[in-house]
């Protein structure tokens, strides 16, 4: 199932594409974050993707595959990319972060955050 959460505490059980587009669009610098977790009794550890609308209006693309080592960063200025990338990405979609340079910040964080989905929004 998948759960997508913004900044102002709004959630959407099982998210679909128009509910994760529209939560996307929403971004403003009032609820400039968004996560969409894959909630999986099957997978162990932590399965996001999220993105922060950046004050320089850029978005900080994150996603984490189950663990703290699995955890990788992008940046954009497209909306339209986020928006294909947040979809490839709840869908599953073979090759969907092949439009995006991905830096591996898995070393950033500790085992006491690792379940923590909060990093874009600088409130580890």
């Amino acid at each position: 199932m998948l759960i997508a959460t913004n900044a102002r505490g709004h959630v959407v059980k099982r998210a679909t594409k128009p509910a994760i587009g529209t939560m996307l669009a929403n971004l403003r610098r009032d609820n400039a974050h968004m996560v969409v977790e894959r909630v999986d009794g099957e997978r162990p550890g932590d399965w996001y993707i999220q993105v922060l609308l950046r004050e320089n209006n850029t978005y900080q693309l994150e996603y984490r595959e189950g663990s703290a080592e699995q955890h990788f960063q992008t940046m954009t200025v497209s909306q339209e990319k986020v928006l294909t990338a947040l979809l490839g990405w709840a869908t599953g979609k073979p090759g969907w972060p092949d439009a995006f340079m991905w830096n591996n910040i898995g070393e950033q964080f500790s085992s006491s955050n690792d379940e923590a989905p909060e990093s874009a929004s600088g409130t580890e």
